[in-house]
């Protein structure tokens, strides 16, 4: 009788210690850099402050039960490093490189696509130079904001599996800053002016 009592109590033991570990992407946090950078790059910032939501009580309380029945979960806290030596190079490049392009989405040549890269729209109306500088301002931001979604997924041991995430929240982030008759590309690949 002792030793079942004995073994009853290391059973519940173990159960009250057993702890899931989940590993996951941290799209709110690179969420939260993207519209850093953004803002950065561009030279703005959002005025609006995302609303907290409130849980319900019911929601409240099935939380607090959580913490006395069954196994804990505990998240492995990943802090998105935006601010590496190779980041900071192409932020300041591509903050360089922006007024340049400001006069190309004004015009309606360039667009925001959906995987975080810019796209030609309409260069009926620009004469030979300037489709020249389009070409080569356009180049040399794609190829920089390929480099600084890489360096994100590296600096923060992402898998490479996460490149396609990191690109289409940082497309969220390009499109919702830009501004009103700008080409913008939705999730669904069409374009529209913002």
């Amino acid at each position: 009788m002792r030793r079942l009592r004995h073994l009853a109590l290391s059973f519940m033991i173990l159960l009250a210690a057993c702890v899931t570990v989940n590993i996951y992407f941290p799209a709110a946090a690179i969420q939260k850099a993207a519209d850093e950078i953004v803002d950065d790059v561009r030279g703005t910032k959002d005025q609006k402050q995302p609303e907290e939501k409130k849980g319900d009580t019911q929601s409240r309380l099935l939380d607090s039960l959580k913490k006395f029945v069954g196994p804990a979960e505990a998240h492995a806290q990943i802090n998105i490093d935006v601010s590496t030596p190779a980041i900071r190079s192409l932020k300041q490049a591509m903050k360089d490189n922006y007024p340049q392009l400001k006069n190309f989405y004004d015009k309606g040549a360039i667009g925001e696509n959906n995987m975080g890269l810019l796209e030609q729209r309409d260069a009926g109306g620009l004469n030979l130079k300037e489709k020249a500088d389009l070409n080569r301002v356009m180049g040399t931001e794609n190829n920089n904001r390929a480099a600084l979604y890489n360096e994100i997924m590296r600096a923060n041991k992402l898998g490479s599996d996460s490149l396609p995430k990191i690109q289409r929240i940082f497309a969220n982030s390009w499109r919702d800053k830009s501004q009103p008759g700008w080409w913008i590309q939705n999730d669904g690949g069409g374009w529209q002016k913002k």
